[in-house]
């Protein structure tokens, strides 16, 4: 190992081994630098599909989604459409397909339905799948519907508030396909959060260049310089888990070490403060005080409040823990609010891909109670999880108004996209900063070759 190396952060040194925020056990992925045809071959692309989206455990939404009998929802994925809905035996998951002649049997995103009545020739269903009727049935002959034809089922499972599926016939375990421990999700209670915000935009490159650039903080002072006097970029702690599953813990409320001034308490600090419920204008430490300053706020509130704060470290209630599970998601995590991401591939293109966003927050009354301001929720929004909100949808060029940060993001995929075509271009090289990235690498390349 390279002795110029910068020594990478470990947040809590003395955090105990079974604590979710110990350091983890350094994965050693190698040095390979990879080929980057991926990146736009058709070819590939249907080989990830095959060997990836289809063979994966998927995030589809969040069991607030579905708190009655008979809620639906849709989620997909290139061709296909999948319905999770709320039976009275639990969340269940079927193709969106008439067995019949194939048409989509709902095509609104979200409702309430106990009966699913196909729009092309009034076949009806229940919502467990079941054949209910089949119109005009008896000019069918015994031969042809005898086996009495249902919905298809595609495995489905709750974990920590978020509903995963897999189009795998013989799906692992979900437990063990996360690669995260057990109660790494469920600490953060998103079962009783609520979706506040829901955006589904076009991105100009392919799903994997939209991954990596949010599996790391390396680029943070370039591409975010305004995150500078509030983000410790350089003191983040990486860890990588089983089955490409990854987390950075990225230190807020603190200077990043490559901004001389580490003293003064700017503007970014103070709005962190003032989230937290503290006056900036009454506060007297310096910059160095900050992180301490909102997690002790944050406890007292969550005194106040009754939110159970102790089941935090100091950590998360000042941290963000960007989590990552193979293949496509990152979750900012956050006591009072979630930021799950879904980077999903384009129907056609391998150089477009579809950012899918949610937004959760704890219905808290309080004034100051709000998510970090990174997560971009424009003014006005209600946060109050009182009403479920519509998707938000944009093409590629809309702006989805994501906030400054992912706008940032966005306007940058499409530059990378375009110079990693480039015959100069050999393949990406990744430094310890962008250990995350290898490590996805590793794990995407064994289920390709396997």
């Amino acid at each position: 190992m390279n002795s110029k190396m910068i020594p990478f952060a470990v947040i809590n040194p003395d955090a105990p081994p079974e604590s979710l925020e110990a350091k983890q056990p350094n994965v050693d992925n190698g040095a390979e630098i990879y080929g980057k045809d991926g990146y736009f071959s058709p070819e590939l692309m249907a080989q990830e599909w095959d060997k990836v989206w289809t063979q994966s455990w998927l995030i589809a939404g969040v069991s607030a989604d579905l708190q009655k009998f008979g809620d639906y929802f849709l989620f997909r994925i290139r061709n296909e459409s999948i319905i999770l809905t709320k039976t009275q035996e639990g969340v269940e998951a079927f193709y969106n397909v008439c067995p019949h002649r194939g048409a989509r049997l709902l095509t609104k995103e979200r409702g309430n339905k106990k009966v699913f009545v196909c729009p092309f020739h009034s076949w009806s269903f229940r919502n467990s799948g079941e054949l209910r009727t089949i119109t005009d049935e008896e000019t069918f002959q015994d031969a042809v519907i005898c086996h009495r034809p249902g919905l298809t089922p595609v495995a489905c499972e709750e974990h920590a508030g978020i509903i995963f599926i897999s189009m795998a016939d013989n799906p692992p375990p979900l437990k063990e396909a996360i690669g995260l421990p057990d109660s790494y999700l469920a600490n953060y209670q998103i079962d009783q959060m609520r979706v506040v915000r829901h955006v589904r935009s076009e991105w100009g490159s392919n799903w994997k260049v939209g991954v990596e650039a949010f599996y790391e903080s390396y680029h943070l002072h370039a591409v975010h310089p305004e995150t500078r006097g509030v983000m410790g970029d350089l003191n983040v702690q990486y860890d990588c888990y089983p089955n490409g599953a990854s987390r950075m813990i990225v230190p807020l409320g603190q200077p990043s070490p490559r901004q001389a001034d580490q003293t003064t308490v700017n503007e970014g600090l103070q709005y962190m403060l003032q989230e937290a419920g503290v006056d900036p204008a009454g506060f007297e430490g310096t910059a160095a005080d900050v992180r301490v300053a909102i997690q002790q706020a944050k406890r007292a509130r969550s005194d106040r409040l009754g939110l159970g704060y102790e089941r935090f470290t100091d950590g998360q209630l000042s941290d963000s823990w960007a989590t990552g599970i193979f293949p496509n998601v990152q979750i900012g995590c956050h006591p009072e609010a979630i930021f799950l991401m879904r980077f999903l591939p384009h129907d056609t293109d391998p150089e477009r891909f579809w950012y899918d966003t949610m937004t959760l927050m704890f219905p808290v009354n309080d004034p100051n109670f709000c998510p970090p301001a990174w997560m971009g929720l424009p003014e006005g929004t209600d946060v109050t999880g009182n009403v479920r909100p519509d998707t938000e949808t944009f093409l590629f060029g809309e702006d989805p108004s994501l906030g400054l940060v992912l706008s940032q993001d966005a306007e940058l995929m499409p530059s990378v996209q375009e110079g990693m075509r480039s015959k100069a271009f050999k393949g990406q090289i990744w430094g310890e900063q962008e250990q995350r990235l290898r490590h996805f690498h590793v794990e995407l390349e064994r289920r390709l070759n396997d």
